[in-house]
């Protein structure tokens, strides 16, 4: 197998796509990491806050390293974010933890496609570090094309799945993060805005990621398609 010029008209609208939401969620935090919330609290002080209101007094709220790392941990029912936004007292971080906290919210509600999106992890999981091999393996044992693509496929019909259960996870958990925010009088109504653009530039890598899964799905199909014996 050697490049196929085809693969590019799959590949180059989400790589485009992905490029674009990478650079509108950079530049929106870059602004907005920039701007105070009148209430004055951290990051980390707005997700402590929603979560003992909602009863979530066990789980922890702990800073981890990199830069828009910020995560919810089911397995460990603790929320981690990154330290521009643990400690940063901005429309951006507020934005952020909220949105974090949204998950844990989900978590005790039981919200089903969290729950679908933590079964699908370790096929998820076991389909990207089958990708190489299985390419690899096409190469140096000749295996038929048409075969090869089907089972690289596979694999990216089980990304696809898992970003496309993802994209109604992450719209929830914004749309958690902004009902508290504004009921519990964390931000202003004048914040509401940037709160919104924070969320909705990170909500655009999700989308990017799904299109890259679904492009790539239709590219391998096709080639097993136009190499059938």
């Amino acid at each position: 197998m050697i490049f196929d010029p085809m693969y590019l008209l799959f590949a180059l609208p989400g790589l485009l796509l992905g490029l674009y939401a990478q650079f509108k969620l950079s530049a929106t935090f870059k602004k907005y990491i920039q701007i105070p919330t009148t209430s004055g609290l951290s990051g980390a002080e707005a997700a402590r806050e929603i979560l003992d209101r909602a009863g979530l007094t066990d789980v922890p709220v702990e800073p981890v390293v990199g830069h828009l790392t910020d995560h919810y941990d089911p397995t460990k029912r603790a929320l981690f974010l990154s330290e521009d936004v643990y400690h940063g007292r901005s429309i951006a971080a507020v934005g952020v933890a909220a949105h974090e906290t949204g998950h844990a919210l989900q978590h005790q509600a039981a919200y089903a496609p969290l729950h679908w999106r933590m079964t699908l992890v370790p096929v998820t999981q076991f389909a990207s570090a089958a990708y190489f091999p299985i390419f690899l393996l096409g190469i140096v044992f000749k295996i038929a094309l048409a075969k090869t693509a089907m089972l690289i496929a596979g694999i990216f019909i089980v990304l696809s799945l898992f970003q496309l259960v993802t994209l109604p996870v992450e719209f929830d958990a914004s749309r958690r993060a902004k009902d508290q925010l504004f009921r519990l009088g964390l931000v202003r109504a004048e914040e509401e805005d940037g709160v919104a653009k924070v969320l909705s530039a990170a909500a655009l890598t999700y989308v990017a990621a799904m299109v890259t899964a679904a492009l790539s799905t239709l590219y391998w199909l096709t080639l097993a398609r136009n190499n059938r014996n």
